[in-house]
């Protein structure tokens, strides 16, 4: 794996480019100089999380035959203040619309978050890891 970053505009916007030629853009807050030009370091761990989480529960749960009409994840994380600013806290919340049986939607987050999520599994070492979910508002 090999991911590049350049700059974009001092001094700390840049854009990240994969093997594969994808880009996502990088900035720093504006209270160190930043321009908000892109997400913050942190908010790429977090998207890290709700990206292969997504990926693992979608794979379960299509082994399992249940028809996901869409999927939304909502992620919310709590830093500490010293630093290093880690995190403490990350709630994920998984929103499911579909005909998915509620306790296949448990099961393959849980496989998800305990197992398979290789993010959550290095975050886990430093902070605490929830999730809930609900099936068509429930």
């Amino acid at each position: 794996m090999k991911v590049e970053l350049k700059r974009l505009k001092a001094p700390f916007n840049f854009e990240a480019h994969n093997e594969q030629g994808q880009t996502i853009k990088i900035d720093g807050a504006p209270d160190i100089g930043g321009h908000n030009n892109g997400f913050r370091p942190m908010e790429l761990l977090i998207a890290g999380v709700g990206g292969c989480s997504a990926i693992d529960v979608v794979l379960i749960l299509e082994k399992q035959r249940q028809k996901i009409e869409d999927l939304e994840i909502v992620l919310h994380a709590e830093r500490r203040e010293e630093i290093p600013k880690i995190f403490t806290k990350i709630e994920v919340e998984f929103l499911f619309k579909g005909e998915i049986e509620p306790h296949k939607a448990q099961r393959a987050i849980d496989l998800t978050m305990e197992k398979y999520c290789s993010v959550t599994t290095i975050l886990e070492a430093t902070c605490e890891i929830t999730h809930s979910f609900k099936v068509n508002g429930k």
